[in-house]
């Protein structure tokens, strides 16, 4: 996952550091220069939050160390969907959604398409499980169409919306298939998603050397640390980032992609490393277990903060958005069902994410 663990890179520990260092400066004097080094700060925090999780990951091994790598990202995007919700107020109703839409097409079109692409390109052909990989899918499908679709079809009130009584239900849904699929991942058949003989060739080693229990506990402080520093300077940029998005014209929604390119930056550079490395196995738990960490977490607490707090929380998609979703679930699971892959499917799923893109532009 990581290529050497033997020490603790200086940049991880200042970032957070000179984050809350600005953050405390920009509260004293509200300069807008301070502003925009926070800005730049917080990119920092991200990076410096994942690679702690990368190392505590990487110290409790496979496949705990990619669900850990997936929740500590989760975190950090509640964190920010939190923080503009209760910083915009009204016109936030879709943040979650878009949000998540997002994630989801980055991930299963943006990450994996790289992954495959530049895998395929450097070792022709890469295997992987194809059991885990299935399960994977099939609850992603679930999810993404209980959450994102049947809040356009419900009839107790008019969608995109739940009732209260829906909403609450299916957060519990979703947290429930999310639990199961980590009984699965962690303890029931964790043979389904170890990487093992099918990645025989490497071009640099599928094992660093482990951290100690010294640097564990020093990256696990730093993690929390970051992780909070991220939350509240988001909460600080938000009215900026969506001022800056309505003086460009653009969709609400690009601030969902915004959102979620940010927090899944450093996860996807990960996965598509793996993926050079002919390690297709660790790329496909990385993306999968995001994605699935992605709705399967965020939405069952922001739901509950939603019924908490009186939010409205638009969660159905538009119909263009509907389409790709549904042209999204169904590619991936054919590109995926033969546990080999080609630059093909790499293609493929690229070409989806640029339709995602361009029609978020041009709607």
């Amino acid at each position: 996952m990581i290529k050497t663990l033997s020490f603790i890179p200086k940049w991880t520990l200042l970032a957070p550091v000179v984050g809350w260092a600005l953050f405390a400066a920009y509260m004293a004097t509200n300069s807008p220069h301070i502003l925009a080094a926070l800005g730049l700060s917080l990119f920092g925090c991200v990076l410096a939050a994942v690679h702690h999780a990368e190392v505590i990951a990487h110290k409790v091994g496979e496949p705990f160390g990619t669900l850990l790598f997936a929740v500590a990202v989760t975190i950090i995007e509640v964190g920010l969907i939190v923080s503009i919700k209760l910083a915009g107020g009204e016109g936030t109703e879709g943040l979650a959604r878009d949000t998540v839409m997002a994630a989801i097409m980055i991930i299963l079109n943006g990450v994996i398409g790289l992954c495959l692409l530049l895998g395929g390109l450097r070792h022709g052909e890469q295997a992987y499980l194809q059991t885990g990989v299935s399960a994977a899918l099939a609850t992603l499908a679930a999810l993404s169409i209980i959450t994102l679709v049947l809040p356009n079809y419900v009839t107790t009130i008019p969608g995109p919306l739940f009732a209260p009584a829906q909403l609450a239900f299916v957060g519990t849904v979703s947290l429930v298939l999310y639990a199961t699929f980590v009984l699965v991942q962690t303890i029931r058949h964790r043979e389904y998603f170890l990487p093992d003989e099918l990645e025989p060739s490497t071009t640099e080693p599928t094992q660093a050397p482990l951290p100690s229990d010294r640097l564990t506990m020093i990256s696990g402080l730093f993690l929390l640390v970051s992780l909070v520093a991220v939350v509240w300077i988001a909460k600080t940029l938000a009215p900026t980032v969506e001022g800056l998005v309505a003086l460009a014209g653009a969709p609400k929604a690009i601030v969902g992609v915004i959102i979620a390119g940010l927090v899944l930056l450093p996860e996807g550079i990960a996965a598509v490393r793996a993926a050079r490395a002919n390690r297709l196995q660790t790329s496909l738990n990385l993306a999968l277990g995001s994605a699935l960490a992605t709705i399967g977490l965020t939405i069952p607490v922001v739901a509950g903060l939603a019924l908490i707090f009186d939010w409205n929380l638009a969660l159905g998609l538009n119909p263009t958005n509907t389409v790709l979703l549904l042209l999204t679930l169904l590619v991936s699971t054919l590109s995926l069902s033969t546990g080999r892959t080609t630059v093909m499917q790499g293609a493929l799923h690229l070409v989806l994410f640029a339709v995602f893109l361009f029609m978020l532009i041009v709607p």
